[in-house]
């Protein structure tokens, strides 16, 4: 993304070029962003030489899924219609991790069938139902064990999933009783240790307090591991003033930690690797002037994109033309829905904008389109997918007719 001539292009596009033509709110996606991304994924481990499985709740489109695995990717699910769409989109079963804390019936019974890589189990009930289904159907399935690790990721409270007083995973006291149960089972082979901590981590020091408490619990349990997974995770730059994760020193501190352990890593990003290849087209329906700000009603809102009003996230907003002239007014960007949380940023001297004015909302790859509803019976919007000179729509916008 940048701008020719103070037109916003992406990948040779003109922004505004796509919204006449496809309509908004619109979601365009980059496809060489998505392969650097990737790229630079498997650069920053390549000396771990990890399997790495795409968190498919970040983004579930199938076309983008498609792409994903071919750039060589295997898919984290929490569902069993994210399992359906992974393996649809081409994806192995030997390369899909089956999470979660609720798995049904339903969803273990079509995972043991389809002979997946690793059902994840996040309690005892869970693993005694693995184990129950996995009988039924004379199969002996791949398991691993979340633990809880009690670590804080010093993030958002929302998204932290490595505390003691999360829902996610089980304490060591649990583990160690399960890894000897599993053990004896028939109908179980235990090949994992999963953990996760929490999302939109920037900081080393949360990924290294896991590890030393990974180690310690190894040392316990006295059973050779062939998969650890780790999670995900990684953050994006969503603010120009925010520091970027170093994954260099991440990979060197598991360099560290597998001198001791022969296992597999196991890694399931998913906003690190499409958040900042999306972007939401939205355009401005009107300026409504007060006292001391400007609302910029757009016809996108919290139906499109929820972060902003689920989490109070900040991402940036750009003109799709730059002109010179800069507002002296507060500018309060919002979505015409009926709540006041839907609103999406506060900016000063932005530039002057008009109605009908198009704008940019940035790094919606993850978490946009896969927590959009049809709240206030709003359509879906569409989705692009910019590839070298062809844009593909790879969803259709909802319809009216449709939706009604």
């Amino acid at each position: 993304m940048k701008y020719k001539k103070k037109k916003l292009v992406i990948e040779n596009f003109k922004a505004s070029v796509l919204a006449n033509k496809y309509s908004t709110p619109l979601y365009c996606y980059s496809y060489k962003k998505l392969k650097e991304n990737i790229d630079n994924f498997k650069k920053s481990f390549n000396e771990i030489n990890p399997l790495i499985c795409f968190s498919v709740k970040s983004n579930s489109n199938k076309t983008l899924l498609s792409e994903i695995c071919k750039l060589g990717l295997g898919a984290d699910v929490v569902s069993i219609g994210e399992l359906m769409r992974a393996l649809k989109a081409g994806i192995s079963p030997n390369r899909i991790v089956f999470s979660g804390v609720g798995k049904t019936s339903q969803e273990i019974d079509f995972a043991v069938k389809k002979k997946i890589l690793l059902i994840n189990a996040e309690s005892k009930s869970e693993v005694l139902e693995i184990e129950k289904i996995s009988k039924k159907n004379k199969k002996i399935t791949n398991i691993g064990i979340r633990l809880n690790p009690n670590t804080d990721a010093k993030t958002l409270r929302q998204i932290s999933t490595g505390k003691r007083e999360n829902k996610f995973g089980v304490s060591e006291k649990i583990f160690l009783s399960l890894v000897n149960y599993i053990k004896k089972s028939k109908n179980l082979k235990l090949k994992c240790l999963s953990v996760h901590i929490g999302s939109q981590i920037l900081e080393n020091e949360p990924y290294e307090k896991m590890l030393k408490v990974l180690e310690k619990l190894l040392k316990k349990t006295k059973h050779n591991f062939e998969y650890i997974d780790l999670g995900g995770g990684m953050g994006i730059n969503y603010e120009d003033k925010k520091k970027q994760l170093n994954l260099k020193r991440y990979c060197l501190n598991i360099k560290k930690f597998l001198k001791k352990y022969n296992s597999k890593i196991i890694f399931e990003p998913g906003r690190s690797i499409i958040g900042n290849c999306g972007y939401l087209i939205s355009k401005i329906i009107y300026i409504k002037e007060t006292d001391k700000k400007e609302f910029i009603i757009l016809d996108a809102a919290m139906n499109d994109l929820m972060r902003p009003a689920l989490y109070s996230a900040q991402h940036r907003i750009i003109p799709l033309i730059k002109n010179s002239k800069k507002s002296k007014k507060i500018y309060e960007f919002v979505g015409p829905i009926c709540e006041s949380t839907d609103k999406f940023l506060t900016k000063k001297n932005f530039q002057e904008l008009n109605e009908k004015d198009f704008i940019a909302i940035c790094d919606v790859g993850a978490y946009g389109m896969s927590l959009s509803s049809n709240y206030n019976l709003r359509p879906k919007a569409a989705e692009l997918l910019i590839k070298k000179s062809k844009v593909q729509i790879i969803n259709k916008r909802q319809s009216l007719k449709d939706l009604i």
